[in-house]
């Protein structure tokens, strides 16, 4: 299977290659450094530029994870860059691969779980309608440009990522010093729900996809089990053997992270992969400290 990849270099797409490299597929890699070596396509999205378009002939499959992080206060400046490197980018690759004469059977799309915006305890499933607010209107939008490729006959898939549990980047990343001195804590008033995936799950999650064709439209790439940021806090504090005393109060965070912690850390997002869970599907991490524990012995 030969597929093309976008966002190579981000902490999915490192982990997605290395699960790509050990299997059946001829890999190539959307990149905007000319410095990268192999099979690489130089592309700038923003000023709608892709180099030797013709190699994008025959792509059984296109995998886009590219976007900014959304870590960070969110001014205009950095609200603005975290769409346009979302829905530009998607829009202007799908109009890429409509002017193809054999454009990809899949296109894979990255999104987000910030889709349903913060919901409380409320079950959310694929079916479940977007939410309000700066998050759930970009990936609407996102997810938008994407299905525009159905017209073509592309099979779409809109992955909808929850908080991804890695060793070498995320939401983890930034948590694990401060819990290994004993300083983690409840965060908020530790009831709203984050729905997790591990690393992963979440390549396997996508190779499962780009081989078997009966899923497309919003699949939600997230644990059959979603906890609240207390049960989190004491499991994480477990697998590490140590305390974690020192709450954090729904003040601080909204003080030190604006908009952008209301909206992420302090949201409740309690998200079901239902579409999975329906499939053949076999997650590796259900129990969130199995999964942690892999992560942190990484």
């Amino acid at each position: 299977m030969r597929v093309l990849i976008s966002g190579s270099s981000g902490t999915v797409g490192t982990h997605l290659l290395k699960l790509l490299s050990s299997d059946s597929f001829e890999i190539w890699r959307l990149v905007r450094s000319r410095n990268e070596v192999g099979n690489i396509i130089f592309w700038d999205p923003e000023g709608c530029y892709i180099e030797n378009p013709d190699l994008l002939e025959g792509l059984d499959a296109v995998v886009h994870l590219s976007g900014e992080s959304i870590i960070g206060r969110w001014t205009d400046k950095k609200k603005n860059s975290i769409r346009r490197s979302r829905v530009l980018s998607t829009r202007y690759l799908v109009k890429t691969l409509s002017r193809l004469r054999n454009p990809p059977r899949t296109f894979l799309c990255a999104s987000a779980i910030g889709y349903y915006g913060s919901c409380g305890k409320e079950k959310l499933t694929e079916s479940s309608p977007s939410g309000s607010g700066f998050l759930p209107d970009v990936c609407a939008e996102w997810e938008n440009e994407a299905n525009i490729a159905s017209d073509i006959g592309v099979r779409v898939i809109n992955l909808r990522i929850g908080v991804v549990l890695s060793p070498r980047g995320g939401m983890l990343v930034s948590l694990l010093p401060l819990f290994r001195m004993g300083l983690g804590g409840v965060v908020g008033g530790g009831e709203q729900y984050l729905s997790w995936i591990s690393i992963e799950d979440l390549s396997r999650i996508i190779v499962y996809l780009l081989k078997n064709e009966e899923l497309s439209g919003p699949v939600n790439a997230v644990s059959p089990n979603p906890v609240t940021n207390r049960q989190f806090t004491t499991v994480l504090a477990a697998a590490l053997r140590k305390p974690a005393i020192l709450p954090v109060p729904a003040f601080a965070v909204r003080l030190f992270f604006g908009e952008m912690g209301r909206c992420t850390v302090l949201a409740s997002n309690r998200v079901y992969p239902e579409k999975l869970a329906s499939s053949s599907y076999e997650f590796l991490h259900e129990d969130l400290g199995l999964a942690l524990e892999d992560v942190i012995l990484k």
